[in-house]
């Protein structure tokens, strides 16, 4: 499966809400995951510009683009960002792929 960050910030009314009863989301998203054939591998609070970081596991990009819209359309999130991750050796692997592509950077001419 392939692995993506989300990145996601509460609007006021969703904060306001959970102030007045705290509770779990990653829970909730877990089950809205699965059944879009996903996993979730964690979830974090942040500091900044994103209220929230996880990292879920999707089938493919049509599911991960499911999800964030889902979040999107449901109105308590806003700035929903979704990042897909390569492991270390997938991106060793296109790195490969780039020095045999034989494209030429215009600031290589002479």
């Amino acid at each position: 499966m392939a692995v993506y960050m989300l990145q996601l910030s509460y609007t006021a009314a969703a904060w306001a809400e959970l102030v007045k009863h705290p509770e779990n989301r990653a829970k909730a998203v877990r089950k809205s995951v699965e059944k879009l054939g996903g996993k979730v591998n964690e979830f974090w609070f942040a500091f900044g510009e994103h209220d929230i970081v996880g990292i879920v596991e999707m089938p493919d990009n049509v599911a991960a683009a499911a999800f964030a819209i889902a979040l999107a359309a449901g109105g308590a999130c806003h700035n929903v960002k979704t990042t897909p991750l390569l492991a270390i050796e997938e991106g060793m692997e296109a790195m490969k792929k780039a020095g045999g592509s034989g494209y030429k950077p215009v600031t290589g001419k002479k």
